[in-house]
């Protein structure tokens, strides 16, 4: 929210209980504007680029058109509204496509209702989220998937930046790096930025992607 301007929302899901539950929920919710419900992904573009809809969120399966092709497709139409996927899903293939398709976050359906509004107050303000679940998920499949044979360290990086990287890209929490590394976690979280800034990347996950791209698992 900004100015005292409501963040507008649209919430997408084919399950009209989970649907019209979600929107009530948020309706309530001081600083949010419920725009809008779409029942499948097709829908859910046209209603948000008519409602200028600054967060969508998002189901990954549903009919006519999926989530994920729906955000891609958003992602034209209207860039400046975020996408967050929810989903009762956290398989990898999911995450990974979500984060291709520059989604602003990945969440799981048993969030809490606080937790959710803070999330698409976040979500507006540039914020990506991501299930830790998944993410950790998605860590285990970029290692898996990495080019054998192939680790360098990107010239844009410092040795021990090199380290935490490829401890984010294996889903390490800063407390976690901190430890490995033993380090503070605040020079855990400066390393974080140098990284994401000198590789020109948007957060941990795109960090995650590169470092597999990279050989660097």
């Amino acid at each position: 929210m900004s100015d005292g301007v409501p963040v507008r929302v649209l919430v997408a899901d084919d399950q009209a209980l989970i649907r019209e539950g979600i929107a009530s929920l948020l309706g309530i919710e001081p600083g949010i504007e419920v725009v809008g419900t779409a029942a499948d992904g097709r829908e859910a573009v046209e209603l948000a680029v008519a409602c200028a809809a600054d967060v969508v969120l998002m189901d990954v399966r549903m009919p006519v058109l999926d989530g994920l092709q729906a955000a891609e497709s958003l992602r034209e139409r209207l860039p400046a509204c975020r996408v967050v996927m929810l989903t009762t899903f956290d398989d990898e293939e999911y995450v990974l496509r979500a984060l291709r398709a520059g989604t602003g976050g990945y969440l799981l359906k048993d969030l809490p209702a606080r937790e959710l509004a803070q999330a698409v107050r976040l979500a507006h303000a540039g914020v990506d989220q991501h299930d830790t679940a998944a993410i950790r998920r998605l860590a285990t499949v970029l290692e898996r998937e990495a080019p054998m044979g192939t680790e360098r360290v990107p010239l844009e990086l410092t040795g021990r930046e090199y380290d935490v990287l490829r401890l984010i890209a294996r889903g390490a929490t800063n407390r976690e790096i901190a430890r490995e590394l033993f380090v503070s976690e605040g020079t855990v979280k400066n390393h974080v930025s140098h990284i994401l800034g000198r590789l020109g990347l948007r957060d941990r996950t795109q960090a995650a992607i590169y470092a597999r791209d990279h050989g660097l698992l």
